[in-house]
């Protein structure tokens, strides 16, 4: 067995580690890779590697980091199945056709000012006709079950509780009266802080571990009734200055537990209903798919769709489909708050909130989950000034409020944990997903943990053995 890392390796975005065994190649996510316009789109239109060559591509979940660049593979002659549980293939298909019209319309937007500059046009990685192609590849699988890729190498899915539907994947490959078993995690959830999924089961056994580090030299310090505070704060600023709260959010997961939360604080009388707005074609489609797979809801949740009805549901909660409505808001006074998407302020709707907003003191900007390096939403949490809106530098004077707890991505305890729960210990771990500094020190708390288990943090391209 051999694993080539094309991405999330000394970095976050653009997950793809390729598995090659006994003649067959397995691709492990096919994500998207988001930072630098020109870097970004070189590196999404060379994936690394032949996607002829692939056999399958097996997905540990939805995010566009692990699955957005699906629909370039088999533009490029990828002709394989696509195997995730059922939830993540209805997410992903959804999640794609919203990243193929996003591009379209970012590209247009975009190409009408470099016309004017005389420079070339940019082109999206695909179109939705692309979509449509690899989403008709798409297996959906249950939590537990076994699939053959290949006659000799099996893959199983294991819930991590990161989003609705994902999973950590265990491939088994028999070769040469030799198995061998390599487990990757995904993205990891938290135990008992995701307020619709179950928490991530025990991990199995396996002789290499592929392990993501978002997280891996920091702990989630904040507390729930910190990052209430927090809101309580910025509701009554909101209110006595009648502003506006950007919230740019992951429109699958961190959306729905937004919503969630916000109805169970005025449930409790701890901040007021504000209008609320959730300005995301793609947020509005996920609830609907959430209200699909009550499978992988934790107990909680089921008993309140099972006794108090729709969970995503409240008078003072609007789901914004149209172009016309989602303009509106811009025109709009305060006090209110607008969730939109890209969770990392990299395309979508939100940008031209932020471009409305941003300039006014008086205006909220929420930060509620992990932002990659030379991303615009990076920028805002480290705040500079002036920040480039649509390649033009706009004045931040917008306050920027950042929350720690609110993560869906397990800490460098979580993690930690993890790998210990493996009986027996995996002889190799790969540390992937992850800026640098992260990765290298998960990877050395590891290795002071476990002094003879080979611990690796890949280069990017590089390629190892079993």
């Amino acid at each position: 067995m051999k694993i080539s890392f094309h991405g999330a390796a000394r970095s976050v975005t653009g997950s793809r580690h390729l598995v090659q065994s006994g003649g067959t190649s397995v691709l492990l996510d096919c994500g998207l890779f988001q930072g630098r316009r020109e870097e970004s789109d070189r590196r999404n239109r060379d994936l690394g590697f032949d996607p002829k060559s692939v056999h399958a591509v097996l997905l540990s979940h939805a995010h566009i980091d692990h699955s957005g660049a699906l629909p370039a593979l088999a533009k490029r002659g990828f002709s394989g199945k696509v195997h995730a549980t059922g939830a993540t293939a209805d997410l992903t298909e959804m999640m794609l056709e919203d990243s193929a019209h996003i591009q379209e319309s970012d590209c247009e937007y975009v190409n009408k000012k470099e016309r004017r500059r005389g420079k070339d046009c940019r082109r999206p990685f695909y179109d939705t006709d692309d979509v449509r192609t690899i989403a008709r590849r798409f297996v959906g699988l249950r939590y537990g079950d076994v699939v053959s890729v290949q006659p000799r190498l099996k893959a199983s899915f294991h819930d991590v509780g990161h989003i609705l539907g994902s999973a950590a994947i265990r491939l088994t490959a028999k070769a040469g009266g030799t198995t061998t078993t390599l487990l990757f995690s995904g993205d990891l959830g938290r135990k008992q802080m995701m307020p619709i999924l179950r928490d991530p089961e025990a991990p199995p056994s396996c002789d290499a571990l592929i392990i993501e580090s978002t997280y891996g030299d920091r702990l989630h310090s904040e507390s729930r009734e910190a990052a209430t505070q927090k809101v309580q704060a910025m509701v009554a600023r909101a209110v006595a200055n009648r502003s506006k709260i950007i919230v740019p959010a992951f429109a699958v997961g961190r959306t729905q537990d937004l919503v969630m939360w916000i109805k169970e604080l005025v449930k409790e009388g701890r901040i007021e209903p504000l209008p609320i707005y959730i300005d995301s074609p793609m947020a509005t489609k996920a609830t609907e798919i959430f209200r699909r797979h009550p499978e992988c809801y934790d107990e909680e949740t089921y008993r309140i769709l099972t006794s108090e009805g729709d969970p995503f549901v409240a008078r003072y909660i609007h789901y914004v489909s149209s172009v016309q409505e989602s303009q509106k808001l811009n025109k709009m006074k305060g006090p209110c708050v607008i969730i939109s998407a890209s969770g990392m302020c990299e395309g979508g709707r939100v940008i031209h909130h932020l471009k409305h907003a941003i300039q006014d003191e008086a205006n909220i900007v929420a930060i509620v989950g992990f932002q990659a390096e030379h991303t615009l939403g990076r920028k805002l949490v480290e705040g500079w000034d002036t920040v480039p809106i649509f390649g033009v530098p706009t004045p931040r004077r917008a306050q920027v409020v950042r929350f720690n707890g609110l993560s869906a991505h397990a800490d460098r305890d979580d993690l930690l944990a993890y790998v210990r729960a493996i009986t027996p210990s995996p002889a190799t771990v790969f540390v992937v997903h992850g800026e640098e500094k992260q990765s290298c020190s998960l990877a050395a708390a590891l290795q002071a943990e476990h002094p003879r288990m080979d611990v690796i943090v890949p280069e990017p391209g590089s390629t190892h053995d079993l």
